[in-house]
Formats: C-alpha cells, sequence, structure tokens
C-alpha cells in the first residue's frame, strides 16, 4: 500500500512536470498512469480534482500575458462540451473507456510526432471547434489538453500567455466536470485523502516545470513526451486485453 502511494505520488510529479513544459497539461500523463492504481472512473474524479489545484498553480506562477478573447472563444464551448462529455461517461464500462483512452493516446502521439509542424489557423471558428473537441474527449476520457494545445498554438502566443491561457480555460473545465463526476458518483470519499497530496504534487511539479523552460527547448522535450504518450498508450491497451 504504501509502496503504491509512493510510485503515486512520483509518477503524479512527473505527469505534472511533464506537462507544463510541454504545454499539453499533466492528465495527458496523469490519466493513464492513474489508471493503474485506480479503477478508470476513480480516475476521472480524482484527474479533475488535481487539475483544479495544477491550474491555480499554474495561473499564479505564468500570470503575465492572458489573452481573454481566446478564453471566451474556447472556452465557453470547452465548458459546455466537458459537461456532456463527463455527463455521457457514466454510461460507458471503464475497459471500454480506457480502451478507447489507449487508441487516443497512440494516434495523437503519432500524428503530431509524424507531422511535427501540423498547424491550425488562427480563426475564430478553429478556436471554438478546438475548444469544443478538447472538452468533450476531457470529459469523456480524462484528458484534452493536446487538443486545446494544438489549438492555441496556432495564435503563436509566448509562452507564458499560452500556459496562463490554457491553465485559466481548464480551470472551467475541471470545475465543470468536478460537479457532473461528483453526481455521477465516480468522485468517492476514500480517495480524497490522495487531493491533498497531489495539490502539493500540482504546485512543486508546476514550479519544477517552470524552471525547466528556462533551459531546454520545448521542441525537444515535445519529441520525447510524445514517444512517452505513445508507449503509455500501447501499455494500456495491453493491459485491457490480454
Amino acid at each position: 500500500m504504501i509502496d503504491n502511494l509512493i510510485w503515486f505520488i512520483i509518477l503524479s510529479l512527473l505527469a505534472e512536470i511533464v506537462g507544463t513544459v510541454s504545454g499539453f497539461g499533466s492528465s495527458l500523463l496523469f490519466v493513464p498512469i492513474a489508471g493503474f492504481f485506480l479503477d478508470f472512473h476513480s480516475v476521472l474524479g480524482i484527474t479533475a480534482l488535481f487539475h483544479l489545484a495544477s491550474n491555480l498553480s499554474k495561473i499564479t506562477l505564468f500570470r503575465k500575458g492572458i489573452d481573454k478573447q481566446l478564453i471566451i472563444n474556447i472556452g465557453i464551448p470547452s465548458i459546455i462540451f466537458v459537461a456532456l462529455g463527463a455527463y455521457f461517461s457514466k454510461f460507458l464500462d471503464s475497459t471500454i473507456l480506457e480502451i478507447v483512452l489507449a487508441i487516443f493516446l497512440i494516434v495523437m502521439s503519432l500524428t503530431l510526432f509524424i507531422f511535427k509542424n501540423l498547424v491550425l489557423k488562427p480563426t475564430r471558428s478553429n478556436s471554438i471547434a478546438g475548444g469544443a473537441l478538447s472538452g468533450a474527449v476531457a470529459g469523456l476520457l480524462g484528458t484534452g489538453g493536446a487538443i486545446r494545445g494544438l489549438t492555441l498554438a496556432a495564435f503563436d502566443l509566448e509562452m507564458n500567455s499560452f500556459i496562463a491561457t490554457s491553465a485559466i480555460i481548464d480551470l472551467g473545465i475541471d470545475l465543470t466536470r468536478s460537479v457532473v463526476y461528483t453526481a455521477n458518483g465516480f468522485v468517492h470519499v476514500h480517495d480524497l485523502y490522495l487531493v491533498a497530496i497531489l495539490i502539493v504534487v500540482g504546485f512543486v511539479g508546476t514550479f519544477v516545470g517552470k524552471k525547466i523552460l528556462a533551459l531546454f527547448s520545448q521542441a525537444q522535450f515535445k519529441k520525447v513526451l510524445l514517444i512517452l504518450i505513445f508507449v503509455i498508450g500501447v501499455i494500456t491497451m495491453v493491459k485491457q486485453l490480454v
């Protein structure tokens, strides 16, 4: 039990650091990692609560240059569709959701790795569509940060502005899905002790991630991250099929 908790904390911290540096958010790694310790519906609940702390720390440390128009264009459809995705997640078996998550991780990592220069046009319609899609995926699978990151990247934001704007949008997403997941019964009293631990992990991981951003190229870091996401996707798939 103690060994599992230690590994959970270490891997959660890694997910937060990598999520901060890459700009994709911690849930992209945290959701499949947490799936090795908790059932998938519990993972959805604990991820939303973890992200609340994680995004507050990002807003605190990267608060300069927030883009209010993108928060409206991406944030509003994200909040609407995350509520829908979170609601419908209760009707799907957790095994099916994990298989879908594995497929999503594998396809997304391969796509972004092969098409390194993949960018969207910086239009209002793309920001709204990207927000809706990232929200729906976040609600259903627990992680939509990569889609939101790709959408925000189209607008060529400065790094602090990118992370802070993404964090504010994500904060609205997490508040919304936390309510829906709680109503679905995904947030369990016996798991709540993890929230206090993850609040500390969120702030420490974000702080370390900010320091790393000053030392390394984000493009190089993303390449390593995409390989890691692909491997985790394959492991998640194998875990469900064997």
